[in-house]
């Protein structure tokens, strides 16, 4: 009910803005814009067009468009960054935080990302280049660079002037204790700064337990390390163990967002890079890049039944194949399924670190147990399907149509073998060469099964049947 009324009165938001925008009215237009939060007026700008963005970001304070611009997805920027002008672009992207003007930047080309970069302050453009060197899939890529930190030897007091004294805009929860050199040592909570005399020394209230992340760890890594330990904020240390940043709890919202976005496409078949631009030939030319090899893999599969064609091509064989040939589909896709369901299982526990610390051997021990259930039940209806739906009757009685229900059963139960075999090895393999274990339940993996699964159930169907 909630949901449902929140989207009624951003529909109506939506028509009052687009009713000023049609009679031009900015100067109400300005005052509707600038009292609605970010969030809102992000999705209400993905719906414009572009001649009305403009005019949406000519009224805006520069606040809040750099706001909007932050968190409009990647088309809409886009988009945006082609009708902004240069000069507009350097004053929104100067009201961004250090990390999120680092994200937006890596989005642009890099001759006007450095020009940007070179008209900020030199202390503000050294810290987002700073940030722009680690992946944007890692902690460094998604840390706040703003910390309040102290060293061992200050007092509680001290370290209340210190956060009284920070221009600080966000939140936050503890203070980072450093030693002389920076290295990290621990934290201190709020709450203990409250509660605890003045001149108590910072060194007897140090948490030395606190969880860190190290620049470089996958933002997969740092989602699972929130969750496990129910965490709000964790530092981020380089390689030397220096305090370098923090990464709070609505940051990593964001990041299982996109990673379940990206499992998800690569599962698809596609890539998040289609949403890079607006342009429907970018996004067909980024899926074709995908089915392009599952045209080729399909090609195989055909070659494969083409060859056996040639094997069942003398005597009586020839009506066998005519009949083997139209339970090919059942055999692919139950097969393909099968190990999509294996695959898809193993690529959520590793994204979610559930079976990250569990051997494959004891993976493989639970997926072969469900897979021969499966097999089994599979082949066994399978069968009986076939035989129900045999309609042929060769001369020599019944033998063939037995041999080719046999052929088929078995073949149904060894391709989901080998399929969900493929499906549980795969994402082990693909994540220790370092590919995402989400595409090996994509489309070419698939494809390849279907290819295989076909080659079993003629080979069998060829052997049984003479």
């Amino acid at each position: 009910m909630a949901d449902e009324q929140k989207r009624l009165v951003r529909q109506i938001l939506l028509q009052q803005i687009e009713i000023l925008l049609e009679a031009n009215n900015t100067a109400t237009l300005r005052r509707l814009l600038n009292e609605q939060r970010a969030s809102v007026l992000a999705e209400i700008v993905e719906l414009l067009d572009n001649e009305q963005r403009r005019i949406v970001f000519n009224v805006l304070n520069k606040p809040l468009s750099a706001e909007v611009l932050e968190k409009v997805d990647e088309a809409t920027r886009s988009a945006l960054f082609d009708i902004l002008e240069d000069e507009e672009l350097r004053s929104i992207i100067s009201h961004l935080d250090a990390d999120d003007a680092a994200d937006v930047l890596m989005e642009l080309p890099a001759e006007e990302s450095a020009e940007i970069l070179e008209s900020l302050p030199p202390a503000e453009s050294a810290e987002i280049k700073g940030l722009m060197r680690y992946s944007e899939d890692s902690a460094g890529g998604i840390m706040d660079t703003a910390v309040i930190s102290v060293t061992q030897d200050a007092t509680v007091a001290q370290a209340v002037n210190k956060i009284r004294a920070a221009e600080i805009d966000e939140d936050f929860y503890s203070v980072f204790v450093v030693d002389k050199n920076g290295k990290f040592l621990g934290d201190v909570r709020v709450r203990f700064l409250l509660t605890r005399p003045e001149n108590t020394r910072i060194n007897e209230l140090i948490d030395p337990n606190t969880i860190h992340v190290v620049a470089n760890d996958d933002q997969e890594r740092v989602r699972n390390v929130f969750r496990d330990n129910d965490l709000i904020v964790v530092p981020v240390l380089n390689k030397e163990h220096k305090l370098i940043g923090r990464i709070t709890a609505d940051r990593i919202v964001e990041v299982a967002d996109e990673e379940a976005a990206e499992d998800l496409y690569a599962m698809a078949g596609t890539d998040p890079d289609e949403l890079d631009k607006v342009s429907v030939f970018h996004a067909a030319r980024v899926r074709m890049t995908w089915l392009l090899p599952c045209l080729l893999g399909t090609a195989i599969t055909a070659l494969v039944i083409m060859f056996f064609h040639g094997k069942f091509g003398f005597e009586n064989l020839a009506r066998i194949f005519t009949a083997a040939v139209a339970f090919v589909p059942m055999i692919a896709a139950i097969s393909g399924n099968a190990g999509l369901q294996t695959s898809a299982i193993v690529v959520s526990g590793l994204a979610t670190g559930h079976l990250a610390a569990l051997k494959l051997s004891q993976v493989f021990t639970r997926e072969v147990r469900i897979a021969l259930l499966v097999a089994l039940s599979c082949g066994l209806i399978g069968g009986m399907a076939c035989a129900f739906l045999l309609h042929f009757k060769p001369s020599s009685g019944t033998v063939e149509p037995l041999r080719l229900v046999l052929a088929f059963g078995t073949a149904m139960f060894s391709a989901i073998m080998v399929a969900t075999t493929l499906g549980l090895f795969l994402p082990f393999l693909f994540r220790r060469i370092g590919i995402d274990p989400a595409i090996s339940s994509g489309p070419l993996v698939t494809t390849a099964n279907d290819s295989i699964s076909v080659a079993i159930y003629m080979t069998l169907t060829l052997l049984l049947a003479q």
